[in-house]
């Protein structure tokens, strides 16, 4: 199995000279099968570099999302195989508060978007999970609840004898009851291959920022430890974090020689 990165930016795209190593575009992953089968995480910004990839490909397009805030479905309306007949289209969204499925498609309204939804060529369906385990083709998927403001969705998925953990949007220490504890996450990633975790905040972000949803890149670091993983990829970069100040960071990292590789994923990044 193959992992690949179209975006890594949280909250919001940060075009710009500043940017150009790790990228601006907000989140979008996908895992492609040793038989060619695809899971897209998450539709931020980089789902639409991911269309102009895939374009003339036919098959079925199976979309995870973690959740509805914006930079996690701001690309959709720009996915160009949605504008194609004949193409299948599957949105799996996470488990929210509002209990709004079709959010995805919903801010393709008139006051939001030009082009309604209902005129979109291709066939999308969007289908809930009403379980937390379930199998797409060849990927086993494991769900969990994410802490997070207004909700949302973690996943672990398994092929070809990997497990990959996606846990973006995810504050490990909240200031309240955590909807998920840190050792219900320890249990949840335990000796996967690939923890793919929100890494969002600093120290210095904190005062301000606890409770936002997002986690500490030390708090992540400890999950990694105590999940006994192989490689930590730190994701939804701050949209304040240049690229020296990342650079910074992974050199901070790289100096406490920890049990497991970590990995500040950018645009373009393919793993292993």
């Amino acid at each position: 199995m193959k992992i690949k990165f179209y975006g890594v930016r949280g909250s919001t795209p940060t075009p710009g000279p500043t940017t150009v190593h790790y990228g601006g575009n907000t989140v979008c992953v996908t895992l492609e099968s040793d038989a060619g089968k695809r899971i897209i995480l998450d539709a931020g910004t980089g789902l639409r570099v991911l269309g102009q990839e895939l374009m003339h490909v036919r098959q079925p397009f199976y979309i995870l999302l973690s959740h509805n805030h914006w930079d996690h479905i701001q690309g959709f309306p720009f996915f160009i195989p949605a504008y194609i007949a004949k193409r299948q289209i599957t949105i799996v969204p996470g488990v929210t508060e509002e209990h709004a499925p079709d959010a995805i498609l919903k801010q393709m309204l008139g006051s939001y978007f030009p082009v309604p939804h209902t005129t979109l060529a291709a066939d999308i369906q969007v289908v809930p999970q009403a379980q937390d385990h379930w199998h797409y083709e060849c990927f086993d998927i494991q769900r969990c609840a994410m802490n997070h403001p207004g909700g949302g969705s973690a996943y672990r998925i398994a092929a070809d004898g990997i497990d990959v953990v996606y846990a973006t949007d995810n504050e490990l220490n909240p200031p309240g009851l955590p909807v998920t504890s840190f050792q219900q996450w320890v249990d949840f990633v335990k000796g996967a291959d690939y923890l793919i975790h929100d890494g969002q905040f600093v120290p210095d972000d904190y005062p301000l920022k606890h409770g936002w949803g997002h986690s500490l890149i030390k708090d992540a670091l400890l999950l990694a430890e105590q999940g006994a993983v192989k490689h930590l990829v730190l994701i939804s970069h701050d949209p304040d974090r240049s690229d020296t100040a990342l650079d910074q960071i992974a050199a901070d990292i790289k100096r406490q020689n920890r049990p497991f590789t970590t990995i500040l994923a950018r645009e373009g990044l393919t793993l292993p």
